[in-house]
Order: C-alpha cells, then sequence, then structure tokens
C-alpha cells in the first residue's frame, strides 16, 4: 500500500461531489477550499463535531465490533463477526468524517486515526479485491448471494466515498487504492456481457443503493469510465423484476417501477433518497435528460405529497418507509435522520443540474430541522427518529424511540457516522459557481471565494457580503421562499427581490464593496393540505427557515398535550443568548384546562344538546370525568401562553412532551 501525502495540502475544506470538466450542469461546486464556515451557527456545531463526535466515534466503533470484524477478516484475531451485515459502513462514514475535518482543520491525530483504519481495510481486502467483513466471516466464501439484504455493494459505496473524501482532503492514496481494487472487482463481476474467465456477469443490484453515488465519484476522482458505466447499469436494472425475482418486496426496495419512469419515491426512505441522488449523478455526467427529468418529478412529488414540514421523510416506522401520499403522522412519523442526509444529496445535485433555487430552499429546510434535530447541541448524542409529536408518558419501547432520549450510539449505527461526515463537509454546500459567477446559496458566516459572509443566521435574518476582489463579478444570492419581503442593498441602490429567486448582481467590483440583505423572519402560521389527516384542524409555526415546536420544559401550570392555540393572537419574540445556545423564542397564545380531566368515553357529538358542539362543564366535569394525571385535556381551557423553542433544539434538556402541529382552539 501506497500512502502519500501531498505537500501543498494545507486547510481544504469539503467539496463532496465534484463533477468532472465535461458534465452536463447549470452550476458548479466552488473551487476546492474556496468554501470555509468561519463562525456563527454552523462553526460551533462543527467544532463540536470534530473535537467531540468524529474523534470520539473510535472508541464507539471500537467497542461496538466494527473494527474487531476487520481484523477477523484480515486474519489478525480470530472469531464470530459482531453486529449487522453492514457494519464496515459505519467505519466508512466515519472515515469519510475523519477525511473531511482533516480538510477543515488539519491535525496531526486525524491522520494517525485515518492511516491505522485504512491500513486494516487493506489487510482485509481479498486478493481479488473483494471486500466485506461480515460477508467475509460469516459468509463461507461465498459472496453476492443474498444482494438484497447483504449490504456488500451498499459497504462498497461508502467505502469509496470515503476514499475519495481522503484523497481530496489530505492528498493520502492508501485507501483510494483499496477502493479502485475493489471497484475493479465489481466491474469485472456485475452487469451484462461475460466476466474475464468467459462466464456471465451477475445481473444483480444491492437492496440498498448507494453504490451508485460512490462509484460515479470515484470515476470523477480517477477517470475510469467503467465506475460510470457500471453506476448506469445499476440505476437502470432496477424495476426490472431483480429483486422480486430473488424473493424480495419490490416497492421497499425502490425496485418496482424502472428509475426513468418513475413519478414518485417509495418503499425504504433511505434506499429511495440514496438511488435517486446517485441517479441524478448518472445523469450529470452522461447527459441523461430523460434519467434527470425523472428525477426532477420525483423530488417535486415527494415534497409535495411525502414530506414533513421539517422536511423529514419517512412516514412509517414500519419498514422505515415512505408511506402513502399524505401519510404524514405526527407521534408515529419515522423521519430518519440518515434519509434527511441523504435528500440534501439529492437536492443538491438537482441544483447542480438545473440552477433552480427550489432545490436551495429544500436543503435549507431539511439541514435546519430534518438533519439538525437528529443531533444534540453537544454534538454527541443522536436521533435516529424524529416524530413531530412526543405525548406525555410516552412509553420509553423500542430503542430508537425518542422517548429514550437521544442515544450516545445505536446497534444500528448508521445515523451517528453519517451526521459526522456531513458536519464535516458541509462547506462544500454553501455555495456554486459559473463562470465568472458566485451564488450564495446557503447562508452562513463564511469566506466563499471572492466574498466573505456575516450573519446570525438561522435566527437573524440580517446578512452582510462583503466583496474582497477588485473587478468583474456576477453575484447571485439566493431569495429564500420564506422571505415575504427582501431588501437587497449594494452599491448600486436597493432592491426588493421576489422570494424563491436568485438575486443576481453582476458589475465590477472594489474589495470592501457591500451588499446588505434583509429577509423577513416574522413567525408564520401554517396549516396542513387537508389530505394529512394527522394535522388537519392544526397549525404549525415557522420563523424564517426555522419549523418551531412547543416542550414542556418551557411550559408552566399545562400540559402541552392539553394545548389549544388561537389562530391569529399576535405571537411575539423573545431573544434568549442563555437558551438552547441562544435561540429566538416565540410566545404563542392559547388556552388550556385548569384542571385535567379523564372522561369516561372520549368522543362527543358534534350535533349534541344544544347544538354547541360542545359538552356542558356540568356534563364534561361533575357528571362524567374523574381526576387523572395523565388523562387528555376537556374542551374548556384557561388563557395560557406557550413557549416555542425551535424544533431542532428539543429533547436537549430532558425526554419530555412536545408538539409541532398546534390544534386550534374552538
Amino acid at each position: 500500500m501506497t500512502t502519500t501525502l501531498a505537500t501543498d495540502r494545507g486547510e481544504h475544506p469539503a467539496t463532496p461531489v465534484l463533477p468532472t470538466a465535461d458534465a452536463h450542469l447549470t452550476l458548479r461546486p466552488v473551487p476546492t477550499g474556496d468554501a470555509r464556515i468561519t463562525g456563527g451557527f454552523w462553526a460551533v456545531r462543527q467544532e463540536r463535531n470534530g473535537r467531540d463526535a468524529v474523534r470520539g466515534a473510535h472508541a464507539l466503533l471500537e467497542a461496538a465490533g466494527n473494527f474487531r470484524n476487520l481484523r477477523i477478516a484480515a486474519g489478525l484475531e480470530e472469531g464470530d463477526a459482531t453486529g449487522p451485515v453492514f457494519m464496515d459502513s459505519d467505519v466508512t462514514k466515519w472515515l469519510e468524517a475523519v477525511a473531511w475535518e482533516y480538510g477543515r482543520a488539519p491535525a496531526d491525530d486525524l491522520l494517525d486515526l485515518q492511516r491505522e483504519v485504512t491500513a486494516l481495510y487493506a489487510q482485509a481486502q481479498a486478493d481479488d479485491g473483494y471486500l466485506d467483513s461480515v460477508q467475509q466471516v460469516r459468509g463461507n466464501g461465498e459472496r453476492y448471494t443474498d444482494l438484497k439484504w447483504s449490504h456488500e455493494l451498499y459497504c462498497a459505496g461508502h467505502l469509496y466515498q470515503a476514499a475519495v473524501a481522503q484523497h481530496r482532503a489530505t492528498g493520502d492514496t492508501g485507501l483510494l487504492e483499496v477502493a479502485i481494487r475493489n471497484a475493479d472487482h465489481l466491474v469485472r463481476t456485475f452487469g451484462d456481457g461475460t466476466a474475464p474467465d468467459g462466464t456471465p456477469k451477475t445481473r444483480d443490484i444491492d437492496g440498498h443503493p448507494v453504490v451508485e453515488m460512490g462509484l460515479v465519484e470515484l470515476y470523477r476522482e480517477t477517470g475510469t469510465r467503467a465506475y460510470l458505466d457500471l453506476a448506469h447499469w445499476f440505476v437502470d436494472a432496477r424495476g426490472h423484476g431483480i429483486i422480486e425475482r430473488a424473493g424480495g418486496e419490490p416497492t421497499y426496495f425502490s425496485d418496482r417501477v424502472p428509475t426513468r419512469q418513475a413519478t414518485t419515491v417509495e418503499g425504504h426512505a433511505v434506499r429511495a433518497v440514496y438511488l435517486a441522488a446517485g441517479a441524478v449523478d448518472v445523469a450529470i455526467e452522461t447527459g441523461d435528460t430523460e434519467l434527470l427529468a425523472a428525477s426532477e418529478q420525483q423530488f417535486a412529488d415527494m415534497m409535495a405529497t411525502k414530506a414533513f414540514i421539517t422536511g423529514g421523510l419517512g412516514a412509517r416506522w414500519d419498514g422505515e418507509a415512505f408511506g402513502d401520499p399524505y401519510e404524514l403522522p405526527t407521534d408515529r412519523g419515522y423521519a430518519e435522520t440518515c434519509a434527511a442526509i441523504g435528500g440534501v444529496q439529492w437536492a443538491w445535485r438537482l441544483l447542480l443540474a438545473t440552477g433552480k433555487p427550489v432545490y436551495a430552499d429544500a436543503i435549507e429546510r431539511l439541514l435546519y430541522n430534518a438533519f439538525l434535530a437528529g443531533v444534540s447541541l453537544g454534538g454527541t448524542e443522536y436521533f435516529y427518529v424524529n416524530p413531530l409529536q412526543q405525548r406525555d408518558h410516552a412509553n420509553q419501547d423500542e430503542n430508537r424511540s425518542p422517548a429514550h432520549g437521544r442515544r450516545g450510539w445505536f446497534d444500528c449505527a448508521c445515523c451517528p457516522p453519517n451526521i459526522m461526515r456531513t458536519f464535516a463537509s458541509l462547506d462544500g454546500y454553501l455555495a456554486t459557481a459559473t463562470d465568472g459567477g458566485l451564488q450564495v446559496q446557503q447562508y452562513a458566516t463564511a469566506s466563499l471565494g471572492p466574498v466573505d459572509v456575516e450573519t446570525g443566521y438561522p435566527h437573524d435574518g440580517r446578512v452582510r457580503v462583503t466583496v474582497t476582489e477588485d473587478g468583474p463579478l456576477s453575484l447571485g444570492l439566493r431569495i429564500p421562499a420564506w422571505s415575504d419581503t427582501t431588501t437587497v442593498t449594494g452599491p448600486d441602490g436597493s432592491a426588493s427581490p421576489a422570494a424563491g429567486t436568485l438575486h443576481v448582481i453582476d458589475r465590477e467590483w472594489s474589495a470592501g464593496d457591500t451588499v446588505e440583505l434583509a429577509f423577513d423572519t416574522t413567525p408564520h402560521r401554517y396549516v396542513a393540505d387537508a389530505r394529512i389527516d394527522a394535522s388537519r384542524g392544526q397549525v404549525a409555526i415557522e420563523r424564517g427557515p426555522l419549523v418551531y415546536a412547543v416542550e414542556q420544559a418551557d411550559q408552566q401550570g399545562f400540559t402541552v398535550d392539553d394545548l389549544t392555540v388561537d389562530a391569529a393572537a399576535a405571537i411575539t419574540e423573545e431573544q434568549r443568548d442563555e437558551l438552547l445556545d441562544g435561540v429566538v423564542t416565540l410566545r404563542i397564545p392559547g388556552r388550556a384546562p385548569s384542571e385535567r380531566m379523564q372522561a369516561t368515553w372520549p368522543y362527543r357529538r358534534l350535533d349534541g344538546p344544544g347544538g354547541t358542539g360542545r359538552a356542558s362543564e356540568a356534563t364534561s366535569v361533575a357528571d362524567v370525568a374523574v381526576s387523572d394525571d395523565r388523562a387528555p385535556s376537556l374542551p374548556a381551557g384557561s388563557p395560557v401562553t406557550a413557549t416555542a423553542v425551535p424544533y431542532y433544539a428539543w429533547a436537549n434538556r430532558a425526554p419530555a412532551p412536545m408538539r409541532v402541529w398546534l390544534p386550534l382552539a374552538r
């Protein structure tokens, strides 16, 4: 194994998607190293992620048995494999995080961790390039016999992503060499035609996509066209009965409809969005306009019918799956953290391909709400599942249930290292570029090549952009869809661009020129489509890019479950620097019962006696109710003021009742 470190690397923040020069794009990622978060909201989270989570995960992976599996496969230890079949993928997602973290903040201990584990991968790899430690230990020499469940290619895809990250961020080639040997093995094994030994290649696909993204990025890094061709084959092989003939349920595996014919996402949410992101990668590099158009349709339908207001993806615990259209339960919503990350990856590729601001808006919603809710403020405790409601006295049943509070690790630990690599690579998602142009897509205090950005976003809607170089520049500024009125003030005066657009200032600049943006962060109530049964008759509240939640820790004298809110009363704001790393809280007028009661039957006639649809006080309290501190509330209530905090910050004090959708007071 050759391990080299380029001497000129310095600090190189992530460029996780780097299309080739011939790719079919509207926008490109900014050049490697040109985008760097330098302060503010995301810098705090990146620093904690690198200092505590990424470095601390080495011990957690050791304790969980991930490294031991590799040592057994390498012949360094004896024994049986530990954990799920995809244990290697947790290691490679972590290795990707280590690489991007080194690019963000170089440190020798990160290189030491990277090289130690990379050497272990090289030792575990079979002579022909095959590599999957659990299968090597448990499989008695068999390979690819149950791809719908074995995750062998899924683990390969994450290996490729980690290898590319390591090479781009550090210059080390060790893991890249392992990845190339494995990818060459896949090229010899899968697809149409014959293998080098004259036997037919294997026409099979992995039950969990991600190898498609990995192969395309490996092609981009190495120039080996066979990797792109195999990714294209895997994308187009879905929906033609391969998994169904192997005994798998095709909807669950996103295999019911061919990828380029599908009009929506379905089945296991993470599988679906990873496949979609890989399909866009293929479309970008091959110019496959049909595949790109299909992906745009699928994304639009997902956001219109299958996304929670947080951007969370996946309605069902059963199968970790997208449900039917508008099936979006609040308390049993799944919204797996990994699905949010996959949604960001998909939207980013669509943004590069099309240049449409709607995808940058989606990334913002997913990052601040669906993704960020999955990790504690401290950065080392996690939610696998992100529902929009937790009831009073919720039962702590399944290991992933948020009723337990955040967890330091999981038996199925896909989410923690996925979060780590996303934080470490976040710089790469801030901006895009064109010839002579820069587009600011996400607002954070950052250095973005020819401009610096300062902002208190997302709590403050004011942004200052300072040009740092003399010369011509076409500066694009995303105007979020949620900002009703936006003022942009620059050297040429003021403008009021429309929400959901890209505002472009094309001029000759002098270093030090500034542009001021003022977004409208007025809190607003939102109602759900009437077909979303779980949220009918309720409102959710957003301020700027943030969805808010009412959490029990902030309430006095009533339980969150009992709260109803007024439809039109003024919502007031309060800056709370001492609370939850500093947030703007919202004060929401509502009603709650002064005493909790439990009725003998929790349903009432709408056209009951008196025609008011409301039981009398005598009936509801004196005649048919008994005191019970766990009881649901009765309709009557006294005026109260509820305090709401950003949804991403809930459960950082203790597991407690919480809800995003708030019933309207009668």
